[in-house]
């Protein structure tokens, strides 16, 4: 049957829906809205529908949704009242599994709910960003490239020699830094190829490398300066330490409840791990149906 809603109402369907509730009713989950042969259809059952429809339906007015919805939960009773047979073993235990994933995810949100006092934050901020901080190191440097790790050795020798490395990167360099003295700015871990940072966080303040290889060439750098980075304002951050609180408390109120309880699970070797694959196990007729 197809996935999606069929809003063509049969008129032999619409003799199943029972009449409107009174205005004066109250309305809850469990309000009947029709029954198919005293099977009943409740306002909540409809709901679950309207909130798992497919996404090209979720802009529709419910006025529009209502009667699609209530014709295809009517469908799918008939369809599942003619099912002749044992139950198989696919719905049972996909339904032990659906089950157990709402409970889950209600518990969840249960926990979530609580939220994350602005005081937590704060004193996280304070553990995290100013007791504790250590920001991560820039590096402003130059660099000259060229082509040959010979040309790079010679450059250099000019340069402990008294060369102006600037001017040395202008004349020798073939990088795009090259015509502003082979200046690269300020940069910081992860920002250049990895021969090139090594390099460079080995290096002290004024000292120019030895020839590094890079895919680009060879290149002789000069380390101008280093800082550390400071530490993000607080609503910078805000929003990530909530999560990590939050992250950290489910992960506590998990290992309670494992530390707990009575949980059996089989020996290393038990089951051959490709049972998975083998589908046809849920095509079996439940017992005793």
């Amino acid at each position: 049957m197809s996935k999606h809603l069929n809003f063509m109402r049969s008129a032999a369907l619409a003799l199943l829906v029972a009449q409107p509730v009174s205005a004066s009713e109250e309305i809850r989950a469990d309000t009947v809205v029709a029954t198919v042969n005293g099977e009943e259809i409740t306002i909540g059952q409809m709901q679950i529908v309207r909130e798992r429809l497919p996404e090209q339906y979720q802009s529709l007015e419910d006025s529009v949704l209502f009667d699609g919805i209530l014709d295809q939960l009517i469908q799918q009773t008939l369809l599942a009242q003619s099912f002749e047979g044992n139950e198989p073993q696919r719905i049972k235990q996909a339904l032990t599994n659906e089950r157990r994933f709402l409970l889950a995810d209600a518990a969840l949100n249960s926990e979530i709910a609580k939220g994350v006092d602005e005081d937590a934050i704060k004193a996280a901020y304070q553990e995290t960003y100013v007791t504790n901080f250590v920001g991560p190191k820039q590096y402003d440097a130059s660099h000259i490239l060229v082509e040959t790790e010979e040309e790079a050795s010679a450059i250099r020798e000019e340069i402990l020699a008294g060369a102006d490395f600037a001017e040395k990167a202008k004349e020798k360099s073939t990088g795009p830094s090259g015509p502003s003295g082979g200046a690269l700015g300020w940069f910081g871990p992860g920002q250049m190829v990895a021969p090139f940072e090594e390099a460079v966080v080995q290096m002290e303040v004024g000292e120019v490398s030895q020839p590094v290889q890079t895919r680009f060439g060879w290149h002789l750098i000069l380390l101008n300066d280093t800082r550390t980075d400071d530490a993000p304002a607080y609503e910078a951050v805000r929003d990530q330490l909530a999560s990590d609180i939050q992250t950290a408390r489910i992960d506590e109120l998990l290992s309670s409840l494992s530390s707990q309880a009575d949980v059996s699970r089989p020996e290393a070797g038990a089951f051959d791990p490709s049972v998975l694959s083998k589908t046809e196990l849920l095509d079996a007729q439940t017992e005793g149906n």
